[in-house]
């Protein structure tokens, strides 16, 4: 039964080199502590002069315990008043995302560039509103490595064995895509009402160009454009306990993944700004003939102090494939460093 469930994900990975189907980016089920990953113009959304962002995500563990798929992720935002209210930001950010027996790999590096416009309000508390306008661009590559794959046409049925001295009909010779351009941007607006009450609403659009990936020398085939609509709130309880919903929704090419929930935040005035945030989330993905399923069941704790915040959550499957593997997903870690504000850049924002 391993077996066959290794030759599936085998077949997973190698549907990039059909030309029906098409390159998927990796998702982390901490979204909203990947905020340049999901968004351009969530760079600067923080309290301080500069940010850190890590995440590390494994998954499928159960099945290929030796290759696992790995993400890795991490970006840097600088962020400086250029108006009375206003501010622009300069990020950059980085993403290496493994896949499985073959290490189908994708490494992409973005500059960023976002500006955030004072709708109303002040920057002393009280409401205000503000809208984002963020753009990227950067460089892609994607590689594997065919040795450790297999293919239909090598498997001796007879005998229930693969037998690698057989042709396998695939050209494996160009183990590396050409480096690609890429092009990102992205819309926000949030309102913060008090220091534990906001809402906020973004999109983005990801390889607006549809760069070519293919290992094929001069075949076509196009990444997908990515959209990405996702929204969140902080909504109060009393002065120590509030809950934070969030939801994305991510459409590329015949692929759609949606992840929603919410965490609840407590915080003690007397621990000096640490907070704890505990919640669950739920993944819905589309699979063939557009049957929407849910995917696992997502169950997080963030640790918040003064400058950093850590996360972990871990998802239990829920589809059929939870059964095979049980029930054991993906587990994520998310680091963030914020260094405070001096005066001229300190700005309230809201927490996501």
């Amino acid at each position: 039964m391993k077996n066959t469930l290794q030759f599936l994900f085998l077949l997973f990975v190698l549907s990039f080199f059909n030309a029906d189907l098409k390159a998927q980016d990796p998702i982390f089920g901490q979204f909203y502590r990947a905020s340049t990953h999901l968004n351009p113009a969530m760079a600067g959304l923080f309290d301080g002069r500069f940010r850190i962002q890590t995440n590390y995500r494994n998954q499928w563990s159960s099945i290929l315990p030796n290759k696992p798929f790995r993400t890795i992720g991490a970006s840097f935002e600088w962020k400086q008043k250029v108006a009375r209210n206003d501010f622009m930001t300069y990020s950059f950010t980085l993403l290496n995302d493994q896949a499985g027996t073959s290490n189908f790999t994708t490494n992409r590096g973005n500059l960023g560039f976002s500006y955030s416009k004072q709708l109303s309000g002040n920057r002393y508390g009280g409401q205000s509103s503000y809208l984002i306008a963020g753009g990227q661009f950067g460089f892609g590559q994607h590689a594997l490595d065919g040795n450790g794959l297999w293919f239909s046409s090598q498997y001796d049925g007879a005998n229930e064995i693969v037998d690698n001295s057989l042709n396998s009909g695939e050209d494996l010779s160009n183990g590396s895509t050409n480096v690609y351009n890429d092009f990102n941007a992205g819309l926000l607006w949030y309102t913060t009402i008090e220091h534990n009450f906001s809402f906020h609403f973004g999109a983005s659009l990801q390889h607006i160009t549809e760069p070519n990936i293919s290992f094929m020398g001069n075949d076509l085939e196009d990444l997908p454009r990515r959209w990405v609509l996702h929204a969140g709130a902080e909504l109060p309880f009393n002065n120590q306990l509030s809950i934070l919903p969030a939801a994305m929704v991510t459409f590329q090419g015949p692929a759609t993944t949606s992840i929603a929930g919410a965490n609840l935040r407590y915080t003690n005035r007397d621990w000096d700004e640490v907070a704890l945030r505990v919640g669950m989330w739920g993944q819905i993905s589309n699979k063939l003939e557009d049957k929407i399923l849910l995917n696992s069941l997502i169950f997080s704790a963030i640790l918040e102090m003064e400058k950093w915040s850590v996360g972990i959550s871990y998802d239990i499957n829920a589809s059929s494939v939870g059964d095979l593997s049980n029930g054991r997903g993906a587990y994520e870690l998310s680091f963030i460093y914020t260094q405070p504000a001096k005066y001229k850049t300190k700005v309230q924002c809201p927490k996501y």
